[in-house]
C-alpha cells in the first residue's frame, strides 16, 4: 500500500473519532439535571468562558492576519524571488493551523460547561455514574483534539505533497497554541490565586463559598485554560510531532524511493488515534470505587493496545522494525515521565507529605521545599527525554545517519499516539473540579462533596502525569524539529547554490563555533524571560482583582455575612480577568518569535541551531521544574485540609495555602506555554531557513 493508502485510512480513523466524540458529547448532554442554583451557576461559567474566548480569538484573529500577510510576502522564499502560489499556500495552511487549533479549544469548551454539571448531579447517584460523566465529558475533547490534528495533517499532505506547507499549518496550530495557552493560563491563576488570598487566607471562608466574588472567575478560568488551553497545546504537539516526521521521512523517501517512511508516519499515527478510540470506549471505574486507578489503567492499556497494533502492522506492510522499536521507546518513556511525575506530585508519595510537614513551619518552609523537590523531579524526566532520542538515534543509525534522526521523530510521534487518551485524563481534571465547586454552590450535601473530592483528586494527581507528558513530548518533538531545521537548511542551500545536489551545507553544530554558542546562550535565556512575563501579567492580574473582591466586601451589605439574597457582582471578576489577560498575553509570545529573528538575522544558521538547542535544554528544565513544583504545593494543600497537620484554617494550611498560590502560575500559566513556545520558536527557525540562509550578519 502507497502513502495515499495510509492517509486515507487516517483521514477514515479521524472521521471514527469525530463520531465518537458526538456520541460521547450526546450521552453526557442527556444525563439528567435539574439543580436550579447549580445551573444558574453553571450559566454564569459557560457565559464568562464563551466571552473570555471569544474576546481572545478576536485579538488572536488580527495577529494571525498580520502573520499571514507576512507568510504571503515573504515565505518559504520572498514573493519576487520565488511562486507566489507556493507562498500563497503557505499562508493558507498557516490560517488552517490556527483555525482548527481555535475549533478544538471552542468544542472543548462547549462540553466542559456541560459536562461539570452533569458530573456534580450524578454524584447523588454513585461515584461511578460521576467519573463516567467527568471522564466521558474530557474524551469529547481528547477525541476532537486528535481527530483534528490527524485529518488537518493528512489533508494537508494528501493535497500539496509539500512537507515545508506542512511546517506552515503547524506554525499555525502552535501560534495559536502558544497565546491561548498563556492567555487562559493568566485568567485561571488570575482568579484563583485572588479568591485563595481573600477567602482562605485572609476569610477563613471555604473554597468555593458563593460569597466570594472571584469563586466564578475561578471556574471559568479552570475551562478557559486548562481544557481550552491544554488542547490546543496537545493538538500543536500532535500536529509538530508528525510535521517533524514527515519533513524527514519524505527527504528520505526522496533519496531512497518510494514512500515507505511517509507511510509509516501515517499508519503508526492512525492506530495511535484507533487506540485512543478503543481505550475511551472501554474505560469504566471498576468495583474498588477508585478513579485515579481507573484513569492510570485506561492509559497503560490504550499503550498495550498501541503496541500490538503497530507491531501487526510493521509485520503485515513489512515496515521496518528498528522505527517501530524508536516509537515503542518514545511511548514506554512517556509513562515514565507520566511515574515519575506522579511521584513528586502524589499525596500518598513522601515528597508531597514532607511538604506539608514543613508547612508547619511557615510559608517559607512550604517554598523551600517545594522549589526543591521541583528541582530534584526534573532528572528522571530529563534522563528519559535524553535517553529516549539515544535510544532511538542509535536503533535507526545502522539503516544510515539520516535513518537516525528520523528515528527521534518516529519517538516522539510514539510518545503521542495515545494523545487521545492523555487529552481526556487531563480535560477531566477541571470538569470534576468545576462539578466539586457547583455541589458546594449547590448545597447537594456532605456526601456528595465526599464524592466530587474524591474524583477531583484523581484529577490533579493525573493532570501531573498528562502535563509531564506533555511535556515530554514536546522535548522529542523539538529535538525532531531540529532535525527537520537542518533538513530545511539543506534544502534551501541546494536550491540558492550553495552547495551542489546531494551534498550538505549543515550536518550538525559545534558548540566551539562562536555564532552557534551566541546563539546557545541567547536561547538557553528565553524560556526563562518568557515566564517572567507571563507570571509578572498573573502578578499583575491578581492584584487588580484582590483590591476588586475587598471592594466588593466592602461595598456589598450583607455580603460577607452571607444574608439570603445578597450576591457579590461576579462579571466584575470575570470582566477585569478577561481584560487583564488579553492585555498580558501578546507581548511575551511575541518576544519569543522576535527573539528568534534577531538571532537568525545576526548569526545565520550556525546561530539559530545553537538557540535552538539551547531553548530545548533551559526550557524543558524549567517546564518540568514549574509543572512539577506546582502540583506539589497544590497537593501538599490539600492533604493539609484532609485534616492532617492541623487541617483548614490552621498554621500548616494558611502556609500551605501560600505555596500553592505560588505554584499555580507554575503550573498553570509558565510551565506548559513552554513547551509551546519552544515548539514556535523552532517552526520559525525552520521556515525562515531560506531566508537566513540568504540574509544574515556573520
Amino acid at each position: 500500500m502507497g502513502s495515499t493508502g495510509f492517509i486515507i485510512i487516517s483521514i477514515v480513523t479521524s472521521l471514527l473519532a469525530f463520531c465518537l466524540a458526538a456520541w460521547l458529547y450526546d450521552w453526557v448532554k442527556k444525563q439528567p439535571s435539574s439543580n436550579s442554583q447549580i445551573l444558574k451557576v453553571s450559566s454564569y461559567i459557560s457565559q464568562g468562558a464563551a466571552t473570555f474566548l471569544n474576546k481572545e480569538y478576536r485579538v488572536l484573529a488580527k495577529f494571525c492576519g498580520v502573520v499571514a500577510a507576512l507568510i504571503l510576502i515573504f515565505i518559504p522564499v520572498p514573493i519576487w524571488k520565488g511562486s507566489f502560489l507556493l507562498n500563497l499556500q503557505m499562508a493558507i495552511a498557516y490560517i488552517l493551523g490556527a483555525i482548527f487549533s481555535a475549533a478544538a479549544g471552542k468544542i472543548g469548551i462547549a462540553v466542559a460547561t456541560i459536562a461539570n454539571v452533569k458530573t456534580a448531579e450524578a454524584a447523588q447517584k454513585d461515584i461511578r455514574h460521576s467519573f463516567l460523566c467527568g471522564f466521558r465529558g474530557g474524551a469529547v475533547m481528547g477525541m476532537a483534539v486528535v481527530g483534528a490534528s490527524l485529518l488537518g495533517v493528512s489533508l494537508v499532505f494528501l493535497l500539496t505533497d509539500d512537507t515545508t506547507i506542512l511546517l506552515g499549518f503547524s506554525f499555525g496550530a502552535s501560534s495559536l497554541a502558544l497565546f491561548a495557552k498563556a492567555g487562559g493560563g493568566i485568567f485561571t491563576k488570575t482568579a484563583d490565586i485572588s479568591a485563595d488570598l481573600v477567602g482562605k487566607v485572609e476569610l477563613g471562608i471555604p473554597e468555593d463559598d458563593p460569597r466570594n466574588p472571584a469563586v466564578i472567575a475561578d471556574n471559568v478560568g479552570d475551562n478557559v485554560g486548562d481544557v481550552a488551553g491544554m488542547g490546543a497545546d496537545l493538538f500543536d504537539s500532535n500536529v509538530a510531532s508528525m510535521a517533524a516526521a514527515l519533513v524527514m521521512g519524505a527527504a528520505l523517501d526522496q533519496t531512497m524511493g518510494g514512500s515507505k517512511n511517509v507511510s509509516m508516519v501515517f499508519c503508526y499515527a492512525a492506530l495511535g488515534l484507533l487506540a485512543s478510540i478503543i481505550g475511551v470506549a472501554t474505560a469504566r471505574m471498576g468495583k474498588n470505587d477508585n478513579p485515579t486507578f481507573a484513569l492510570n489503567s485506561s492509559t497503560y492499556v490504550t499503550t498495550g493496545i498501541f503496541a500490538i497494533l503497530t507491531a501487526v502492522a510493521t509485520a503485515i506492510f513489512g515496515l521496518e522494525w528498528r522505527i517501530w522499536g524508536a516509537s515503542i521507546v518514545g511511548l514506554l518513556v512517556g509513562v515514565v515521565i507520566g511515574i515519575a511525575s506522579d511521584y513528586f506530585t502524589d499525596d500518598r508519595k513522601k515528597p508531597v507529605q514532607l511538604t506539608a510537614n514543613a508547612s508547619e513551619s511557615g510559608p517559607a518552609f512550604t517554598i523551600l521545599s517545594g522549589v526543591s523537590y521541583g528541582f530534584v523531579s526534573t532528572l528522571p524526566a530529563l534522563v528519559g527525554i535524553g535517553l529516549s532520542a539515544l535510544i532511538s538515534y542509535k536503533l535507526c543509525e545502522p539503516l544510515g545517519m539520516d535513518y537516525a534522526l528520523f528515528g527521534i521523530s518516529m519517538a516522539a510521534v510514539g510518545m503521542l499516539s495515545i494523545v487521545g487518551m492523555i487529552v481526556s485524563n487531563d480535560a477531566y481534571g477541571p470538569i470534576v473540579d468545576n462539578a466539586r465547586g457547583l455541589a458546594e454552590m449547590g448545597d447537594l450535601g456532605d456526601d456528595v462533596l465526599e464524592i466530587t473530592d474524591s474524583l477531583d483528586s484523581a484529577g490533579n494527581t493525573v493532570k501531573a502525569i498528562t502535563k509531564g507528558f506533555a511535556i515530554g513530548a514536546a522535548g522529542l518533538t523539538v529535538i525532531a524539529l531540529l532535525g527537520a531545521f537542518i533538513s530545511e537548511v539543506n534544502v534551501a542551500a541546494v536550491e540558492q547554490g550553495l552547495v551542489a545536489v546531494g551534498e550538505k551545507y549543515l550536518n550538525g553544530f559545534d558548540v566551539m563555533d562562536p555564532a552557534v554558542f551566541f546563539g546557545m546562550i541567547v536561547g538557553s535565556a528565553i524560556p526563562a524571560v518568557f515566564s517572567a512575563m507571563l507570571m509578572l501579567g498573573v502578578n499583575r492580574n491578581a492584584q487588580r482583582m484582590v483590591s476588586e473582591i475587598h471592594r466588593q466586601f466592602r461595598e456589598i451589605p450583607g455580603l460577607k455575612e452571607g444574608k439570603e439574597g445578597i450576591l457579590p457582582e461576579y462579571d466584575r471578576c470575570i470582566e477585569l480577568a478577561t481584560a487583564g489577560s488579553i492585555h498580558e498575553l501578546i507581548p511575551a509570545g511575541l518576544m519569543t518569535i522576535v527573539a528568534t529573528l534577531l538571532v537568525g538575522f545576526i548569526g545565520g544558521v550556525k546561530a539559530i541551531g545553537g538557540f535552538l538547542t539551547g531553548n530545548i535544554i533551559s526550557g524543558l528544565l524549567l517546564a518540568i521544574f514549574m509543572s512539577n513544583a506546582g502540583g506539589l504545593w497544590d497537593n501538599s494543600k490539600k492533604y493539609v485540609e484532609a485534616g492532617n497537620h492541623g487541617g483548614k484554617g490552621g498554621e500548616a494550611h494558611k502556609a500551605a495555602v501560600i505555596g500553592d498560590t505560588v505554584g499555580d502560575p507554575f503550573k498553570d500559566t509558565a510551565g506548559p506555554s513552554i513547551n509551546t513556545q519552544i515548539t514556535v520558536v523552532s517552526l520559525v527557525a525552520s521556515l525562515m531557513s531560506g531566508i537566513f540562509l540568504m540574509f544574515s550578519l556573520l
